[in-house]
Order: structure tokens, then C-alpha cells, then sequence
């Protein structure tokens, strides 16, 4: 089977699942713009060298999810073939960032359409640009991972039967479980208002990183994380990188949730950067 190239474009932050320990949902675009989900990918417990940042292009055999009905799903024949093997940067007024995902991928700007292609399990992934962004709010939840999930990769892990893997055993702790949920609110060309999670890896990371950094009290940190989402990429040429729930996806109102931020600069705001 040949590999295939993808742009990873999306790295939620890391989830437990039952069957396969600490996840990543992974996605990105081929270079014809069509959309990849890629899961499971056990992303932590990957080598250095093949730990691919956003807008990486990584190669490796795909094949579609037999798990997930979503029309985008892949999972990885084997993840130790899989390698990264380009990046795109943000020359030229970020031009080839520009022309795969806001030209060769579908740029949505209504809600509609992506509800009714879910219910018809048509879409589950997409580029999305909000009419108004409205707030960026937080809400605490769950400060510990579920011990039955913890649990139950524990027991995996004794048995090696995570990925058939070693070296990673020795030395792998869980990622710490984010005490808070980070959502959008926004409206889109119809003017119809949503509020949507946002599970970015990067909003995670720069909440413990703005906790750390400063020693500061969480609701500071929180605060530091919202001006960057709210203030800092409201003021850029804004798009949400969307995907669906798969618990949720074809029968939920609204299955989605946003899985990346696109904050791309401004014509005229190139000079300034």
C-alpha cells in the first residue's frame, strides 16, 4: 500500500481512552486539501524524531477506520512507520498555509451546512471563519483523570499490549488532566450564535505554562489565556479548525467542537509582525 502525506494542521490535547491509554486526536489535510483524521496515534509514546509539531508533514500507510464511521478517519498501519518528512512555515505572507487551507480545503462560514452534513455523516472535519467573535470563557471541570480509564491502561501497559512498544514504559508519566474547559462563543455569516469547546493542545499548554511561568494563581493564568485567545487572535484573520465528537457525531443538535485555531495575520498586518 502506498504512504500517503499529510499536514498535520490539528493536536488536541491528550485524552485517556479504555482501549489505548493517553490519546491524541490528530487531522490535517492531504495536499489536495481533503481532510485526515488520524487515530489512534499514541503521539507521547512515539520517538523524539518522529513527534510531529503542527504543520508537519508526516508520511505513513493509511487505511480507513473499520472503529469510526466518520468519512475522514484513518488509523496508522503500523505508527512506527510513520515519520515526518517536511514543515510548511510562514513564508510569503504565509502562502502555502494560505493556498492549502483557505483555498484547496472548503473555508465554511455558516454553522448549517456542517450540522446537516454530520447528521448525514458526510462531513466530520472543516475549516470554519467565524462572522464575530463573541467571548472566550472557561468552566471548571473534573480535576483527575477517570480512575477506571487510568486503570484499565495500566493493565494494558502491564500486559504490552499498547502499540507492542518498550522503551516508553520506563519512563512515561500521563499528561496532567486540564482542571478547566475553554470554549468560544461567536456568531457566523447568518448571524446564528454558538458557543463551541476548544480543545487545542496549544490553549492547554499555555495554561500551565502561564501557571508556571509566573507562579501566578490560576484565575491569573486564566485570565493570560483568554486575552491571548480573545484579544490577541480576535484582532487576526481568525478560523477554527472543527471536528466532530464521534460519541455525538449523526444524531447530536451539534456534534462539533473546535480542534485548532487558525489565528493567520492580516494583509496588512505583515509589516508589524
Amino acid at each position: 500500500m502506498p504512504k500517503e502525506r499529510v499536514l498535520i494542521t490539528v493536536k488536541t490535547y491528550p485524552t485517556l481512552s479504555r482501549k489505548y491509554g493517553e490519546m491524541v486526536c490528530t487531522a490535517g489535510v492531504r495536499a489536495d486539501g481533503s481532510w485526515v483524521r488520524l487515530y489512534p496515534v499514541p503521539f507521547r509514546r512515539l520517538e523524539e524524531e518522529d513527534q510531529y509539531a503542527k504543520f508537519d508533514w508526516i508520511e505513513a500507510e493509511l487505511a480507513k477506520s473499520r472503529s469510526d464511521p466518520r468519512p475522514e478517519t484513518y488509523r496508522l498501519l503500523d505508527p512506527k512507520d510513520m515519520h515526518r518528512v517536511g514543515h510548511v512555515g510562514t513564508d510569503n505572507n504565509w502562502r502555502e498555509r494560505r493556498q492549502l487551507l483557505l483555498k484547496a480545503s472548503h473555508v465554511y462560514d455558516r454553522l448549517q451546512p456542517l450540522l446537516d452534513g454530520a447528521k448525514a455523516n458526510t462531513i466530520s472535519l472543516a475549516v470554519f471563519k467565524p462572522a464575530r467573535i463573541l467571548d472566550f470563557i472557561w468552566e471548571e471541570c473534573e480535576r483527575d483523570w477517570d480512575t477506571a480509564k487510568v486503570a484499565a491502561m495500566r493493565q494494558a501497559a502491564s500486559q504490552g499490549n499498547l502499540f507492542e512498544e518498550e522503551g516508553w514504559r520506563k519512563t512515561f508519566r500521563l499528561m496532567r488532566k486540564l482542571p478547566y474547559n475553554f470554549s468560544y462563543r461567536f456568531a457566523d455569516a447568518d448571524g446564528r450564535e454558538s458557543e463551541l469547546q476548544v480543545l487545542d493542545w496549544e490553549a492547554g499548554q499555555l495554561y500551565w505554562n502561564c501557571l508556571k511561568s509566573t507562579s501566578s494563581s490560576e484565575s491569573d493564568a486564566l485570565e493570560k489565556v483568554r486575552q491571548k485567545y480573545l484579544n490577541e487572535f480576535a484582532g487576526r484573520d481568525l478560523h477554527f479548525f472543527l471536528g466532530t465528537m464521534q460519541q455525538f457525531h449523526g444524531f447530536a443538535p451539534n456534534p462539533w467542537v473546535i480542534i485548532g485555531v487558525f489565528p493567520i495575520p492580516h494583509d496588512n498586518q505583515m509589516d508589524l509582525l
